[in-house]
């Protein structure tokens, strides 16, 4: 009965709630999303769970996103360098982009993106924010 509840299958997106990529089992390159073919041209890789924690390498404040995110803008999307190597794009949200920088040390956090649906259903997802 509870197994067609469309909330029990989200809560079981491990993806909504840890910041889970990809490990190549034969040269150890790390993704944050699965590649069908890594770039030492292995097909197998191990899951693994980053720390959350890494560096901005490039950020843009968004004027205009999409209809969904348009209750948050202007906000602050970043590419962050993982601490175990992988590379990640997200929002950056707790600081203003005038106090960001390039190398920033930030930290992952488990925040609300939007809403959706006549009800107003709450998506959460992975955000990062400067770590203090």
């Amino acid at each position: 009965m509870f197994r067609d509840s469309s909330i029990i299958r989200w809560r079981n997106y491990s993806d909504r709630y840890a910041l889970e990529g990809y490990e190549c089992s034969n040269c150890s390159k790390k993704y944050f999303e699965k590649k069908g073919m890594c770039v030492c041209g292995s097909l197998d890789f191990n899951n693994i769970d980053f720390c959350g924690k890494g560096r901005i390498v490039s950020f843009t404040k968004i004027h205009a996103g999409p209809e969904v995110f348009a209750e948050q803008t202007p906000y602050c999307v970043g590419i962050i360098d993982l601490d175990e190597g992988a590379r990640v794009t997200a929002q950056i949200i707790d600081s203003k982009y005038e106090d960001l920088s390039i190398g920033q040390e930030v930290e992952a956090v488990f925040r609300k993106f939007y809403k959706s649906g006549k009800k107003g259903v709450i998506h959460y997802g992975t955000k990062f924010r400067p770590k203090f």
